[in-house]
């Protein structure tokens, strides 16, 4: 049986999942068998697995990190937000159904023993798991039914490193509070704490840190410095989204819709020097880019409602009508359609006029897509004609069925038939394809695209190898980690345990 160890924060957005990455990969340097698991994931950033499930992307971060095939057993319970008071949950990466945040707060402690048989599952075959739990363990008003901090923590016996954002001020006080919201038997869990993203002269934090440690009656572990690592993020909480990049060669514009989901497709290409990626929201920061991309989305429907009222979808409609180039993905694909129909209430129900840049029409069903997909590009005609031909794979997540005259992409579902997916009508293209960016080649494809219709040369334009690029930042975390962390004493917590 593994030997567990869990990171909580006081807050979300702590740094708890990049922690539980970096001891991920440490374990791993040090010769051990090492997963990641998190109990309830709240996210619209998800994943499909070999087996064709569903699981939160932190989860599958963290899961490189520590050099192991993603298993949903290591998040067996994700929530995706579909409106501000309810969400689909996901339990062992299949839907059971939409629920209100009050009747879910209700049933789950139904699921109690599925979280337990993924944990003991995984336990089963690795040396060390290391947990993470969500948001904070002191929200005293849900702690009653709490299966993600210190419940999870109790029914693993697993030591709680309680982590602080400094970043954002007043760590001390957070650390401190959240100590003293516990319960007894919850402190004691509590075995280190860890201050994070500190910038500046460690030596001059030292008399606040020793007076912490004598109000908490814990030791710090660590103080982890802020450190510039690339790795896909859990949500929208992102930094990503907001950062101000310099211009490129290359702009490119992907709308940031209010339930944007699985925005890590766009990872790779802001990782190509002289590209500069950027998210926009409102009408007046869509300017004239190079390339617009409508992304994935929890609500399809409901976000081109949203698209239509900010006047985004009238400047992206003319910008196509002037050749500007358009790619949509998934939902965003749904979006650019002729008509989206959902008479089952999927998602919105009812009928809705789509954008009108693509001939095709979308029913939603209750039937969720979900595979791991291989394919190539079929041969295409007008501005995306470079990517004819080109191979490509990613995984497919969606409520609806697109029905396309003029396909885009012919796919190898993983256990299914070959069959066309997407539509392109000259400088617009739509795939249902998460992931499309993750294969060099699509990448390359795209700038070849782009700079072909800037009229410019592609080949300055060096997108990296994705394994490699990833591979250098974990190590790169975990070095980080490891000279800030008192890796001796996490071995004495992770072995003396509860």
């Amino acid at each position: 049986m593994a030997k567990g160890i869990m990171v909580q924060g006081t807050c979300s957005n702590a740094g708890k999942s990049f922690l539980v990455a970096a001891l991920c990969r440490i374990f791993r340097q040090d010769g051990y068998r090492v997963a990641p698991f998190k109990a309830q994931n709240m996210a619209l950033n998800s994943f499909i697995t070999a087996e064709g499930l569903e699981m939160g992307r932190a989860q599958v971060m963290q899961a490189e990190a520590a050099g192991v095939e993603p298993s949903v057993l290591m998040n067996p319970i994700l929530l995706k937000p579909s409106s501000d008071t309810g969400s689909q949950v996901i339990v062992n990466g299949e839907v059971v159904g939409q629920m209100p945040a009050s009747e879910y707060f209700r049933r789950k402690g139904e699921l109690v023993p599925q979280v337990m048989e993924a944990y003991q599952a995984l336990s089963q075959q690795y040396d060390i798991l290391v947990l993470e739990g969500a948001g904070s363990p002191a929200e005293i008003n849900l702690k009653s039914e709490d299966i993600v901090n210190m419940g999870m923590a109790a029914r693993a016996k697993a030591p709680v490193l309680l982590c602080g954002d400094i970043d954002r001020g007043g760590v001390f006080a957070s650390l401190a509070g959240t100590m003293l919201l516990l319960e007894p038997w919850e402190r004691a869990m509590v075995k280190g704490i860890v201050i994070n993203k500190f910038r500046g002269d460690v030596e001059i934090l030292r008399p606040g840190v020793r007076q912490l440690e004598e109000l908490v009656r814990r030791p710090v572990v660590g103080v982890i410095p802020w450190m510039q690592v690339d790795l896909d993020d859990e949500d929208s909480l992102s930094q990503r989204l907001d950062a101000e990049r310099a211009p490129g060669v290359l702009e490119i514009a992907v709308i940031r819709l209010p339930r944007l989901s699985n925005f890590t497709d766009f990872n790779p290409l802001e990782r190509v020097e002289g590209v500069h990626l950027r998210y926009v929201s409102q009408l007046r920061e869509l300017g004239a880019p190079d390339l617009v991309i409508l992304p994935g989305t929890k609500n399809t429907m409901g976000d081109l409602l949203w698209l239509r009222q900010s006047g985004l979808e009238a400047a992206i409609q003319k910008y196509a009508s002037n050749g500007g180039l358009v790619l949509g993905i998934c939902g965003g694909y749904q979006m650019l359609g002729r008509l989206l129909r959902d008479p089952q209430g999927v998602e919105h129900g009812g009928t809705l006029a789509g954008m009108g840049l693509l001939p095709v029409e979308t029913v939603f069903v209750p039937q969720k897509t979900r595979t791991r997909t291989t394919g190539r590009f079929l041969p295409l005609e007008g501005p995306f004609a470079p990517l004819g031909g080109v191979l490509l794979e990613g995984y497919e997540i969606h409520m609806g069925r697109t029905d396309s005259d003029t396909p885009a992409v012919m796919l190898e579902p993983q256990g299914g038939m070959p069959h066309p997916d997407g539509a392109v009508a000259g400088n617009v293209l739509g795939t249902y394809v998460h992931g499309l960016f993750d294969r060099t080649e699509v990448v390359e494809g795209l700038l070849q695209v782009l700079c072909q219709q800037k009229g410019i040369s592609w080949e300055a334009l060096c997108p990296q190898d994705l394994d490699i690029y990833k591979q250098e930042q974990y190590d790169k975390l975990a070095d980080g980690v490891r000279q800030s962390l008192d890796m001796e004493q996490i071995y004495r917590i992770l072995e003396q345990g509860v």
